[in-house]
């Protein structure tokens, strides 16, 4: 499926991947304007549940007048498929911030180096063309290939958030790490 050409999309590309963005405007025609099984296809979801989740997302509102969602599906060059995300969900225009969330979808594309090549490819452009100064990463302190990947880009933890979220009905902390555009080692 393609988007109509009144809505443009920005693309990345690196080595093994292409960048397709995500937006308020690309996830509300694709959720309102396709059928189910090319909205799973396009968005790289995997199971009816992950398309419940999406869909409740969408009609919930991902933007609001200060915060909005800029994001990247990770594509295969090789294959076409979509193993992956990035995205800076909680961008903050007015203070020249945002956070970033990232995952590969499929087990068999872990640790081969792409969600690291695909995240620079968003530090890169967060820096640039956001006009972002600070990337904010939140971590659970037992996610430790996500606290490799942003130590690898120079991010600084800055501290500890208590009870922070509830992953499978277990709350836990959240560690905070802030990488700034002057630390940013391109």
């Amino acid at each position: 499926m393609q988007l109509p050409a009144h809505i443009p999309q920005i693309i990345l590309q690196t080595k093994r991947l292409i960048l397709k963005e995500v937006n308020q405007e690309i996830i509300d025609y694709v959720f309102t304007q396709w059928n189910d099984e090319d909205i799973m296809r396009y968005m790289g979801l995997l199971t009816v549940e992950q398309l419940a989740v999406d869909k409740e997302k969408q009609q919930g509102g991902y933007t609001t007048y200060r915060i909005k969602l800029k994001g990247f599906l990770f594509i295969l060059k090789e294959t076409n498929e979509v193993i992956g995300a990035a995205h800076y969900h909680t961008w903050q225009p007015l203070h020249s911030k945002a956070e970033i969330g990232y995952a590969i979808y499929i087990e068999e594309y872990k640790n081969k180096g792409y969600m690291k090549e695909g995240v620079k490819a968003m530090l890169d452009f967060g820096f640039t063309e956001m006009g972002l100064n600070r990337v904010e990463a939140l971590i659970g302190s037992t996610n430790e290939p996500s606290l490799k990947l942003v130590k690898s880009f120079g991010f600084v933890q800055e501290g500890i958030m208590r009870d922070h979220y509830c992953k499978d009905g277990v709350v836990q902390d959240s560690i905070c790490f802030s990488l700034l555009k002057r630390e940013y080692n391109q």
